[in-house]
């Protein structure tokens, strides 16, 4: 008899210690579920929304309980008592105007509050009544501007510009703060290749324990790249000394796994070094430029590969030491050169010197920099090029276009080209459809092949131009993958006084067709080639000329 009790008491011992195990939350749980409790809370729940309370300090006290709490139990009763201090809340007449409402919800998540290994029923419930009863009308922290389309932006958020990074509750509430504006008003969320849940579990332990002011900062950026977003950039850019604030005078390009000097910043100080247009780097003091390239892309922005690479300049060749040795291939031979570095301000450079706007190829084919013709001047060029028998527009590096002018040439009826997506303030993380735009003429003026040059410095407006001209009726676009960002800029302040934006808007085609880290749509996708580049050759112009005369 004694056995079998003792057996028994080791069995109860056992379930209450596997249970306990069980129940038991590590610091990255317990920190996660309070970033989302918080942010939460934030947007939702009514008194919070309309500024009652000083959030940020709220979190700074709710923090040291949580970390005390041992099990899920105790976590979810921490979070019932600050609830419960927050005051309560009326049923919601006007929450359940949305449905029928044409809403976008592959951003809207919060299955989280039903999650019973971090809550108990009673806190779950809770959770539930809040989103169903959630705030309605004007916001403290979010609202749109003024005017179309609609784009939010953050409002009333203390930057602690004296911020002082060895402070774990600073660097916490930036974290904080930073991923529950993206979680409810980041159109592309749903894009991004990591689950955007596991981001914050991923980035908690390094912003619990940065080893420096350097590497906190190198975290910062790292949490922006993690967006996935060409817009996606942080200031101010002195942030990138972290990498060298010592220039190379050249700009060069990533193919397969070496870097191709392209262009020069300043030629007489490329010249100083023997330095030549088509040059191919290898390596960068003894290490492969590619290898270099992949241990760098978590701090290199860009929607998609191709615009990383063409973002990689800071972290390939430039660096704190005023020279650099790179092993370079030329005329069939590889040999080392130690090289020179500067302070780009040191560089004779002007950006996007070209002053052609637009000219004849041949006798017959129309070329037009897009960005340089202004709207007045639309009427002119189109005459001058009407009798030609295809026209191209090289929508590449440029930061202006006027596509409605030119698009009414070029079509026999107006055409949708676009529709957007905004968010939601009244149920943040889900996001409404917009009506999309329309473009064109009901009467065809140009009657030729038009071609539109694109690759991967084509972003944003340049894009938006693209699927504005793609309406014309008889259309071809040509070239790379362009850089896949899309949409107005959304710009905010992160804590300790940085500046940094996302797109605010989704951009799809008519049928529903992303174009954020897509790009636009490509008919003849050319690829560089490394004998192209040496040569100086514009390969996507040579194509989009063969293509006309074929």
């Amino acid at each position: 008899m004694k056995r079998k009790i003792i057996v028994f008491l080791f069995l109860v011992l056992f379930i209450t210690k596997t249970t306990n195990a069980q129940d038991s939350l590590s610091v990255v749980d317990q920190l996660s579920v309070t970033a989302k409790i918080w942010g939460f809370l934030k947007y939702y729940h009514p008194e919070v929304a309309n500024g009652k309370f000083d959030w940020d300090s709220e979190l700074f006290t709710i923090l040291p309980i949580v970390k005390s709490s041992k099990n899920k139990d105790e976590l979810s009763l921490t979070f019932l008592n600050w609830i419960e201090r927050l005051g309560p809340i009326k049923p919601c007449k006007t929450c359940n105007k949305e449905k029928g409402i044409n809403s976008f919800d592959k951003n809207f998540n919060l299955n989280w509050i039903t999650d019973s290994k971090l809550f108990n029923d009673e806190l779950s419930k809770k959770l539930k009544y809040i989103e169903e009863n959630r705030h309605q009308g004007n916001k403290h922290y979010i609202a749109y501007y003024k005017g179309k389309p609609k784009i939010a932006f953050f409002q009333n958020e203390l930057s602690y510009p004296s911020f002082d990074w060895s402070n774990e509750n600073m660097r916490l509430l930036t974290l904080f703060r930073y991923w529950n504006m993206i979680e409810y008003f980041f159109p592309a969320k749903y894009q991004i290749d990591q689950n955007w849940d596991d981001v914050l579990k991923k980035f908690i332990p390094i912003f619990l324990n940065p080893n420096s002011k350097y590497e906190y900062h190198k975290t910062l950026i790292a949490l922006v790249v993690s967006l996935e977003d060409s817009h996606a950039l942080i200031y101010p850019n002195t942030e990138f000394c972290n990498f060298g604030c010592y220039n190379v005078p050249f700009e060069f390009k990533v193919v397969n796994d070496s870097a191709i000097i392209t262009k020069f910043y300043d030629q007489k100080l490329a010249e100083l070094d023997d330095l030549r247009i088509g040059d191919i780097i290898t390596k960068v003091d003894g290490r492969n430029t590619f290898e270099i390239f992949q241990e760098n892309k978590k701090y290199i922005h860009g929607s998609n590969y191709a615009r990383k690479k063409i973002n990689s300049g800071y972290y390939l060749l430039n660096g704190s030491t005023q020279s650099v040795t790179i092993e370079l291939f030329r005329n069939e031979r590889t040999f080392l050169k130690t090289i020179k570095r500067y302070p780009f301000e040191a560089f004779d450079y002007t950006l996007n010197r070209q002053l052609e706007k637009y000219r004849l190829i041949g006798d017959s084919i129309g070329y037009i920099n897009i960005g340089k013709i202004k709207t007045k001047e639309v009427p002119k060029v189109m005459d001058e090029l009407s009798k030609t028998k295809a026209i191209i527009f090289d929508l590449r590096n440029s930061k202006s276009s006027t596509p409605y002018f030119f698009t009414n040439y070029i079509t026999s009826e107006k055409k949708t080209f676009y529709k957007s997506i905004y968010p939601n303030l009244d149920y943040p993380g889900k996001f409404l459809w917009s009506e999309g735009g329309k473009s064109g003429n009901d009467k065809l003026v140009y009657k030729g092949k038009v071609v539109l040059l694109v690759d991967e410095y084509c972003q944003s407006q340049m894009e938006f131009t693209a699927m504005c001209l793609q309406v014309g009726d008889n259309v071809t676009t040509i070239g790379r993958q362009t850089s896949g960002s899309n949409g107005n800029v959304m710009k905010f302040n992160m804590v300790g006084g940085y500046e940094t934006q996302i797109s605010g808007i989704g951009i799809f085609y008519p049928n529903g067709t992303e174009t954020q880290r897509k790009g636009v749509k490509i008919d003849i996708n050319v690829k560089p080639t490394i004998q192209g580049i040496i040569k100086g050759e514009d390969e996507i112009l040579d194509r989009a000329i063969e293509f006309i005369n074929n």
